[in-house]
């Protein structure tokens, strides 16, 4: 076949009009017939008869056609475990990119095998379970809903694979304590496996046949049926940890010598139960919340509102899909400091649930949002957290409800309730919709922060979306209403008191306007995506004469977003930038200058132990007078792997920001900046049996623009998982 050279637009890679074939058959599955020792070869007796999956597709580059390379699956159960096995064939196996990685680092540079399992059969979420040719394992939740792909949760489940001359083969034992199904003796689940094949173009092979104008995936799995007498109820994991900290800090103003803190150690506990295989029961005691690695730093010089940053923490993390929601009422990283918590999460008369609460020790800052920008408050306060969920599926639609309620210790709260929806009357429209209601009354601590002034209000919040997909095209309508007095503390929605009508096509058309209809943002800008060999993406975007509400005035900017990646080989894995060139406008000071951020990011792999990952990230801004601030990130990963289980982590990160303070129409600093420095070794037994030791030197950037000691800290930390 001759190798295609030419980049190709997205509307013209995809406007095949041939359809998908049929979709498979049930599969009957049957109990294993003897032991199966997971360890990547696939000749164990229990092996024997399993039902296989050997028709399989390339859904990319080619579209539901024979695939280049044969993939078989092999199923099987047994009274305690559903097992997987996955033989991948491949004509050349030293092209086999089998790297050492992190958990939840098995991506689509590198070869892997991602299985999804829909155990409750709604055909509306999955759990997505990955392995690489070295059994390093990656777990996700891919909510059909809305084709968000969550990697926060973890699973209990082992794996193992081994590279041949004739290509690879992996394991998988789950058990099913680690899987959530109905309370009845024959079940009918659904799975795909998807096979990554990265060579001259990333291959994507599925078990099942996916139409290019489908606006779904799970939709498509495949039903498994003859599972029979599979455990009910009682599994129980109790997780201890103990952590301690050496800290060093000044011993005066900053700069002065380091001296030794009092030694600091903590222990808390983690426990889950599923009295039943359809419901989980979590609770905790003084988790650890500790992150063990830093979040990549992000420029915010020049920023509106406030940014995100990932939920990384295991007790948020059950039933992670349900919240899910148009509006995001729910971003649990807003409970910073609990004493203690518990969680129910399950299934009902039809209806998937959660209900969380916590008590917060405070510390953290909460997003006091507003039209055209935000700033944050003092969470100074002990509060009462919890967060409700519940969702109600009928056929490939659904309706539900959330609420989210904080009690301030002392007087203060903020609650929201409404109901969402999502109708899929086709299969290629989906229509969401979601209205709610909040009240709010501010702590009275005017002293801590203004914000804090003990008033009371009510306001309102609705958004409604539609999306149509096509095989050559789609688009799609949205409209967002949010009144001014509208608060989610418990919640990631940093901008209210604006309605937007927004629509996309080849353009993207957004207008933004407060609640008396004045102006606050509008934009069009048309874009195209650019496809290629070697996983090639590029996608310029030219946004003209957007407009954006400053102070009383309306200014206007244009300018070139760009972003390009490819993924060369599998030493250089991956390559990209990204950024924009033009006009911008200063928020601080209410004027348009031109300037750019270009953002560079790397994968370099010399062999397969040894990964760097790199960002570099620099933005500037001229305006009259000179250039009015320049900002960078640059920070440098290094992992060494031992083995699958075990690795060293080295991570460099410097921040900093350099001002002209006589450009400012109020005072600034010249120099801004800081240092992150950390050693990490690592050992995972599963994602709640694990050992860390490790160093951190932080470090601030002075008036003098010396880099100065902030702290120095050792760190360890040892959890396990009991499991009866």
């Amino acid at each position: 076949m001759r190798k295609r050279n030419l980049l190709v637009l997205l509307f013209v890679a995809t406007t095949a009009v041939a359809q998908a074939p049929p979709a498979p058959p049930p599969i009957t599955i049957r109990r294993a017939e003897g032991a199966i020792r997971i360890d990547g070869d696939l000749s164990d007796p229990g092996w024997k008869n399993a039902a296989t999956i050997d028709k399989f597709y390339e859904t990319q580059p080619g579209n539901n056609v024979q695939p280049k390379v044969k993939t078989i699956v092999y199923l099987a159960y047994d009274d305690h475990y559903f097992y997987i096995g996955v033989r991948c064939e491949d004509p050349d196996p030293s092209k086999i990119r089998a790297p050492y990685v992190e958990r939840d680092n098995v991506i689509g540079t590198d070869d892997n095998i991602a299985v999804f399992i829909d155990t409750r059969n709604d055909k509306r979420t999955a759990m997505e379970l990955r392995v690489n040719p070295r059994g390093i394992q990656g777990d996700a939740i891919f909510n059909d809903g809305n084709g968000n792909e969550d990697f926060s949760p973890d699973f209990f489940y082992d794996t193992a694979a081994k590279i041949d001359s004739g290509g690879w083969s992996a394991e998988y034992r789950i058990p099913f304590s680690s899987l959530r199904y109905p309370d009845r003796d024959v079940q009918t689940w659904n799975i795909m496996v998807w096979r990554n094949y990265p060579r001259d173009f990333r291959y994507a092979i599925h078990s099942a046949p996916i139409p290019r104008d489908s606006n779904c995936l799970v939709c498509h799995t495949m039903p498994i049926v003859g599972l029979s007498g599979l455990p009910h109820a009682g599994h129980m994991v109790a997780a201890p940890y103990v952590t301690g900290e050496q800290t060093e800090i000044p011993s005066g103003d900053l700069g002065t010598p380091l001296e030794r803190a009092p030694f600091r150690k903590e222990t808390g506990l983690d426990v889950k139960w599923t009295p039943t295989a359809n419901n989980a029961i979590d609770m905790t005691v003084n988790p650890d919340f500790s992150q063990v690695e830093a979040d990549v730093a992000q420029i915010t010089v020049n920023q509106r509102f406030a940014v995100f940053f990932p939920e990384k923490r295991p007790f948020f993390l059950e039933g992670l899909d349900l919240f899910d929601t148009p509006l995001q009422v729910v971003y649990t990283r807003t409970i910073t400091s609990p004493q203690w918590g518990a969680r129910t999460t399950g299934r009902i008369a039809g209806s998937t649930y959660t209900l969380l609460v916590t008590q917060d020790r405070g510390g953290g800052l909460t997003i006091i949002p507003g039209p055209i920008s935000s700033f944050f408050a003092p969470q100074d306060f002990k509060s009462i957290d919890a967060i409700g969920r519940i969702r109600h599926d009928i056929g490939r639609s659904f309706i539900g409800g959330v609420f989210t309620d904080r009690e301030v210790r002392d007087g203060g709260h903020n609650r929201v309730i409404g109901p969402d929806f999502q109708w899929r009357p086709t299969g290629n429209d989906e229509i969401h919709g979601e209205v709610l209601l909040s009240s709010t009354q501010n702590p009275n601590r005017p002293g801590l922060s203004p914000a804090w002034n003990g008033a009371s209000f009510t306001s309102h919040a609705l958004s409604a979306t539609w999306n149509h997909q096509k095989q050559s095209y789609d688009y799609g309508l949205q409209f967002n209403d949010l009144g001014k007095d509208f608060r989610a503390d418990l919640g990631f929605l940093p901008q209210v008191g604006y309605r937007e009508e927004d629509g996309y096509a080849s353009v993207f058309i957004d207008r933004q306007t407060d609640t008396n209809g004045d102006l606050i943002f509008r934009r069009s800008s048309p874009g195209v995506l650019l496809l290629g060999r070697k996983n090639f993406q590029a996608g310029p975007v030219l946004h003209l004469a957007e407009e954006y509400r400053v102070g009383d005035r309306i200014l206007t900017e244009n300018y070139l977003e760009y972003f390009a990646q490819i993924d060369p080989s599998r030493r250089f894995t991956r390559v990209g930038i990204n950024g924009f060139a033009g006009q911008r406008i200063d928020f601080a000071n209410g004027r348009v200058g031109h300037g750019a951020t270009v953002s560079l990011t790397s994968t370099v792999r010399p062999v397969d132990k040894l990964t760097f990952d790199g960002i570099l990230s620099r933005e500037w801004l001229n305006v009259a007078g000179g250039r009015l601030y320049t900002a960078s990130v640059e920070r440098l990963k290094t992992t060494y792997s031992f083995s699958a289980k075990s690795l060293l982590r080295v991570i460099g990160q410097y921040v900093s920001t350099d001002r002209n303070p006589a450009l400012y129409t109020f005072g600034v600093r010249p120099h801004n900046g800081s240092f992150l420095g950390s050693i990490l070794y690592s050992y995972k037994l599963n994602w709640q049996t694990v050992l860390f030791v490790g160093y951190g030197d932080d470090r601030v950037l002075t008036e003098n623009n010396d880099l100065a000691k902030l702290d120095r800290s050792l760190f360890f930390k040892i959890s396990y998982a009991f499991q009866e």
